[in-house]
């Protein structure tokens, strides 16, 4: 079984004729955009886009302003969608369901006539699978090609390290697979490792439990930090699930302890980048090192922390700063951008944000470097913060940072917020943070 659609098993064969059935409809043009928001729609559009040699493009996200970048990247990309009113302005090919009703095929009602759809084809190691895009200082979309060697390699090791060899398991995603770690642990992972994806992708807590039930045991949830603090506020009783997986921010440990005691389960965390994949995972609730998948290695260079070997495709700088401890293992201290300096004094966004969330009584929220700070020529910086905490009072709020942190780094202005508008997996892009922080910055000087 490949994959699971509202409950009901779709087969391997099922899979290998709906993908020559889509491959059939793609035009001749050799990039194509996938944005199906179905996940057993998605994966079988990028193998189909695999059967005809087309290379997907995966940019970190769909605004007009990204799209008309990579149209001068590829002029000749069109649009694969499952929606009829998709936005994007591309040229478009939309998904089309099989018309006869859909069921799971079993091999042996098959009909003699299908018996090419059996056994899958070979992709070559070298053919060039995706197109992976990171925004630059400029901020237009820098490409990072994947080569279907290179990735499968990958969730290889990423299967090894979770302990899933020899044991298929159903995977659910709250990360949309157009997302790196998506694309690896719930569409790659399914297809190479034996596993069936859940093509869902719920984003409430109830939704969550639902598409966990409607799939068998065993079960992975491959989420992220904030779905699963939603999940645990939720206090909702989650279906048996044997292993979670988290990725695209760090854990506390103490969330991590929690995850598990609750859930009686077992929490992994993956680390990585869009630019190398995922390179390596730890156990969150029992260590703060991160152990470096097989192969792989980190060397330091005078400008930062460099990967190379196994799955990566080429010496990749890291965005992060990391202190090796081991030859395989390293410890994470946050993001280059991240790192502040205020009166001789150092911290990071990642470290404030952790104390800051720590709070009895924080929803969420998040440090930052006030705008007008990082346009500015002096080396004077202060940090601000967004918070949503409902019953709490500013005063409160101030008291215990400082408890926690260094005085210079309090936040000046503190603003308190309904919500923060995170996207599908958990981050808050800086344009968004910024129009957020001005509409706040009014609110309060209007009273």
């Amino acid at each position: 079984m490949v994959a699971y659609r509202g409950g009901i098993p779709v087969s391997a064969r099922q899979f290998l004729a709906d993908v020559r059935r889509v491959a059939a409809t793609l035009p001749e043009s050799e990039h194509v955009l996938n944005v199906c928001a179905d996940r057993y729609r998605f994966t079988v559009g990028f193998a189909a886009c695999l059967l005809r040699r087309k290379v997907s493009l995966l940019p970190s996200t769909h605004t007009p302003e990204v799209i008309r970048q990579l149209t001068v990247f590829a002029p000749d990309v069109f649009c694969l969608t499952d929606d009829v009113r998709c936005p994007i302005d591309l040229p478009r090919v939309i998904y089309r369901e099989n018309e006869a009703p859909y069921q799971a095929i079993q091999d042996a009602d098959v009909p003699h006539g299908q018996a090419r759809d059996w056994p899958p084809p070979e992709i070559e190691h070298a053919q060039v699978a995706a197109l992976v895009f990171t925004s630059g200082s400029t901020g237009a979309p820098l490409p990072y090609r994947k080569t279907w060697g290179r990735l499968v390699n990958c969730v290889r090791f990423e299967s090894e390290r979770l302990g899933l060899n020899d044991r298929p398991c159903s995977i659910v995603g709250t990360v949309p697979p157009q997302h790196m770690y998506g694309f690896e642990s719930t569409v790659l992972l399914a297809l190479q490792g034996g596993h069936a994806l859940s093509a869902g992708r719920p984003f409430y807590p109830v939704d969550i439990c639902s598409e966990l039930e409607a799939v068998p045991r065993p079960r992975m949830l491959v989420s992220t930090p904030v779905h699963l603090r939603a999940l645990l506020a939720a206090d909702l009783r989650l279906p048996s699930t044997d292993l979670v997986l988290s990725a695209t921010a760090p854990l506390s440990q103490n969330l991590a302890r929690e995850v598990e005691q609750r859930w009686e389960t077992q929490l992994l965390e993956i680390y990585g980048s869009t630019e190398t994949g995922q390179i390596a995972s730890r156990r969150t609730s029992e260590t703060v090192e991160w152990q470096l998948f097989r192969e792989v290695r980190l060397t330091a260079q005078i400008d930062g922390m460099w990967a190379q070997g196994g799955h990566v495709e080429q010496p990749t700088a890291m965005c992060d700063v990391l202190e090796r401890t081991a030859e395989d293992r390293f410890l994470l201290h946050g993001r280059l951008s991240d790192l502040v300096n205020i009166a001789g004094k150092r911290s990071s966004l990642s470290y404030l944000n952790h104390q800051l969330n720590a709070i009895p009584g924080v929803v969420d929220g998040v440090f930052f470097i006030r705008e007008e700070d990082e346009k500015a020529l002096s080396d004077v910086t202060r940090v601000a913060a967004v918070v949503v905490a409902p019953g709490l009072k500013a005063a409160a709020l101030i008291k215990e940072l400082r408890r926690r942190i260094d005085p210079v780094f309090l936040p000046r202005p503190l603003l308190f917020v309904d919500h923060l508008p995170r996207n599908a997996t958990g981050k808050l892009p800086q344009e968004t943070l910024h129009a957020l922080v001005a509409a706040a910055l009014k609110r309060t000087a209007s009273r």
